[in-house]
């Protein structure tokens, strides 16, 4: 399959139709008793599109960040998308809410965060004639999944094409090779619905016994097989500086939906930032404010989006 290094092509698509930045409003939007969010809506642009955009792995908030990790990635990515004419709903992700009221439920699965995802779907359903969810991470899995509730496109931002315990277990096998065997025996119990206490202490933070259900319910689900059976239009995007998500797993979701656009972005790493060092400054940039979107992913996810909106029959 062809892969599109995007550089200076991409900052031309679709300028033709997006030039102007957008007013834009801000509107706070209680979902329901788990799902806070933020709507941004270009106050001159009559029946915008809406990009629903889900956040990735741990409790992170509507704007990409955690406790100890400010990046404001999401917030950046929605307000430059709401500037284009594009409205853009963010959200807190359940986890978020319950740690701030202190009401935080140790029993919550992989597929609660599906249920807020279609919730937030079937609340802005009746008010908008195109719906696109654009998931980040592991948000990208939870928007396939979510994606059933009746949406008009798909945007996987730097989604993983296995299924968790194989990204798991890759990452460990290059990072910490002599875990590799526990890795596999702890993986394995896992996949056979079990949990286990015998595992090494290093490992506690992947294997805590509080969270294997949850990592249980997530390793049912592979998002190649999953891709392929999505009728509707999709977008597939990566970057080469990605330390979490290689760009190998972007071409296996593409193997596996011919019709999906693929586009790997040239020193783009997981947050969409660009990035011209080493991996330390990679790995700085997830608590720093000052990297903007890449432009590039703007652009394409503009025109992945007219497109589809100009398919849908009025």
């Amino acid at each position: 399959m062809t892969k599109h290094i995007l550089h200076f092509l991409c900052l031309f698509i679709g300028m033709t139709t997006f030039t102007e930045a957008q007013n834009v409003s801000s509107t706070d939007i209680t979902i329901n008793r788990y799902v806070d969010g933020t709507l941004l809506a270009p106050e001159s642009v009559e029946n915008p599109p809406l990009v629903i955009i889900i956040a990735g792995s741990g409790p992170t908030d509507r704007n990409g960040n955690q406790s100890f990790m400010k990046n404001d990635m999401l917030k950046k990515l929605a307000e430059r998308l709401s500037e284009n004419g594009v409205a853009t709903f963010r959200y807190d992700k359940r986890v978020v809410k319950q740690l701030k009221t202190g009401t935080f439920d140790k029993n919550i699965r992989f597929d609660d965060f599906v249920t807020d995802a279609k919730s937030v779907v079937t609340y802005f359903k009746t008010s908008y004639l195109s719906i696109t969810i654009a998931g980040h991470s592991q948000g990208s899995l939870v928007g396939l999944l979510a994606s059933e509730a009746g949406v008009d496109g798909f945007i996987s931002l730097a989604g993983a094409g296995n299924p968790i315990d194989q990204i798991i277990l890759e990452q460990i096998t290059k990072t910490a090779p002599f875990f590799t065997k526990d890795t596999k025996r702890v993986l394995e119990t896992l996949k056979n619905g079990k949990t286990t206490t015998d595992f090494p202490p290093a490992l506690a933070s992947i294997f805590n016994l509080d969270i294997q259900p949850f990592m249980i319910n997530w390793m049912q689900y592979n998002p190649h097989e999953l891709i392929e059976n999505l009728e509707i239009p999709v977008l597939i995007i990566n970057g080469t500086k990605d330390l979490q998500v290689s760009a190998a797993e972007a071409q296996l979701l593409k193997d596996r939906k011919e019709d999906a656009e693929l586009f790997i972005v040239e020193n783009m790493n997981h947050l969409l930032f660009e990035i011209n060092g080493d991996d330390l400054v990679n790995t700085k940039s997830y608590n720093e404010l000052n990297h903007p979107i890449m432009p590039e992913v703007i652009e394409v996810m503009l025109d992945f989006i007219q497109k589809e909106k100009s398919t849908i029959k009025k």
